[in-house]
């Protein structure tokens, strides 16, 4: 099973629990759940690029201008390239991919020096993006970034709505294959400036602000 179709999966889960819970008022995760996503999400640094399928990559090959060229992965995860004919291309890191084709081309060329750039990261679109929910101004889904914070995410949704009930949000983060939901206290952030559950996003993460009851 391909980690386009596990994270799919995932992210269906994640929005189901999400539903549910939105129905019957939010609910936190135990707190040993919580401590061990928070932990995650502080330790886990970013891994390697993995190129996948529609992304787009450029293979420079050294003082071999008519065998450099830029191409996208097809949805086979293939790329074809000059002298190489078709090779694999996703699942492998820019340097793996390099490493492959100069093998390849070894039998061509002397002492080939390859270089692969990502240009255009079509395949993480959907994977690498944090989203909010609920009684925000503009519910919205955003490429994630380095340092982004729960507050980051909620002021470029332009705000709480007059109807929030901000201190029941929830930040909703897969652990493990488990739906891990972690209580925010959006009201004290940004009403007191007490930024204890300000935390820190990871990609893939779902932040749901409900309405007050009346």
């Amino acid at each position: 099973m391909s980690w386009v179709v596990r994270f799919l999966r995932r992210t269906v889960v994640l929005i189901s629990v999400i539903v549910m819970t939105g129905c019957v008022g939010p609910i936190s995760s135990p707190p040993d759940k919580i401590a061990q996503a928070l932990n995650m999400g502080a330790a886990e640094a970013p891994g390697e690029y993995v190129i996948g399928a529609t992304d787009e990559i450029s293979v420079s090959v050294w003082r071999n201008p008519d065998l450099s060229i830029t191409v996208p992965v097809r949805p086979d995860g293939m790329i074809s390239v000059p002298l190489v004919g078709d090779v694999r291309a996703s699942g492998k890191t820019p340097e793996r991919l390099a490493d492959d084709i100069e093998a390849i081309l070894d039998e061509y060329i002397r002492e080939p020096q390859v270089s692969v750039v990502v240009t255009s990261m079509n395949s993480h679109e959907y994977t690498d993006r944090v989203r909010v929910t609920g009684a925000v101004e503009q519910p919205m889904s955003m490429a994630h970034r380095s340092g982004m914070t729960v507050l980051d995410m909620v002021l470029s949704a332009g705000g709480i709505n007059p109807f929030a009930a901000p201190n029941n949000a929830m930040l909703y983060r897969v652990v493990d294959n488990e739906v891990v939901a972690i209580p925010v206290k959006l009201g004290d952030i940004l009403n007191n400036g007490d930024i204890r559950t300000n935390y820190s996003l990871r990609a893939g993460d779902i932040l749901t602000v409900p309405e007050r009851g009346f």
